[in-house]
């Protein structure tokens, strides 16, 4: 379909959500119930749109350790990233070539969104014994690539929340130093599956009929929308815990479950 205030509205909702560990593919999957369904290219591009905001709030952090490669701790935290960002693109090519993906209907939605808010308040609590540790292992880059992979074959789970919570369960316990990774790794990750969204588009013909305009509108809203959010986001985890969006997981996923139907 072809509406520019819905494509607006749903840039808006997945600037809003993106970085919030809550599920984007959630939210959207409701929105889209009411909205319209949108392609897949649609729903890949707009996320590309929220993630050009990690590069505008973390521009002073991204020109640090791109100038500043020779120091050795700037280029050992540039080398884990480019880790977690190769072993998501390793071991997710083949799973996405493969087909291994739940549907993204109601069901599997709202029960990855039930199970991740109760496995985020399980996690935060774990991760909270060891104290506050900031430092990036290479444990941790792997883990974070594989959160990755695993978020895209199970819609509802939230890559940010699926990585976040296993860079703290793996070592990086501070909640602004594993969000900052995860948010920084996501730089290539989304914009490396907008890519390859773009090239199976094109392959099969469908360029021509996708709406370009929604898409621009789309993209600017969400671009616009993540910025904001994750500027409020890095403040407010530096003295708060990640409780009250594991709740509001919860809650979602059961409302999912009781009021729309299964299968849509």
């Amino acid at each position: 379909m072809s509406d520019p205030f819905s494509a607006l509205l749903l840039g808006i909702l997945e600037g809003l959500t993106e970085f919030l560990p809550v599920s984007s593919t959630g939210h959207l999957l409701i929105a889209q119930h009411w909205l319209g369904a949108r392609s897949d290219f649609f729903n890949i591009v707009i996320q590309a749109g929220a993630i050009l905001a990690i590069p505008l709030v973390f521009r002073r952090r991204l020109w640090a350790l791109a100038t500043g490669w020779r120091d050795a701790a700037h280029r050992d935290y540039l080398l884990k990233l480019a880790t977690a960002f190769l072993v998501t693109a390793l071991v997710g090519l083949p799973v996405r070539l493969a087909g291994w993906e739940l549907p993204e209907t109601v069901t599997p939605v709202a029960w990855a969104l039930i199970l991740g808010g109760a496995w985020m308040l399980l996690a935060e609590r774990l991760a909270e014994r060891r104290g506050e540790v900031a430092t990036v292992t290479w444990t941790v880059a792997v883990l974070v690539g594989l959160a990755q992979v695993v978020a895209g074959v199970f819609p509802g789970s939230s890559r940010s929340a699926a990585a976040i919570f296993m860079a703290m369960l793996a070592g990086t316990s501070h909640r602004p130093a594993a969000a900052e990774f995860v948010f920084l790794v996501g730089i290539p990750t989304m914009f490396a599956a907008s890519g390859y969204a773009f090239v199976e588009l094109a392959a099969e013909g469908g360029l021509g009929t996708e709406p370009w305009g929604d898409v621009a509108l789309a993209f600017a809203a969400a671009t616009l929308t993540g910025f904001a959010v994750v500027r409020w986001l890095m403040g407010y985890i530096k003295a708060h815990r990640f409780t009250g969006f594991a709740l509001y997981r919860i809650a979602l996923g059961a409302a999912l479950l009781l009021f729309l139907p299964v299968g849509r």
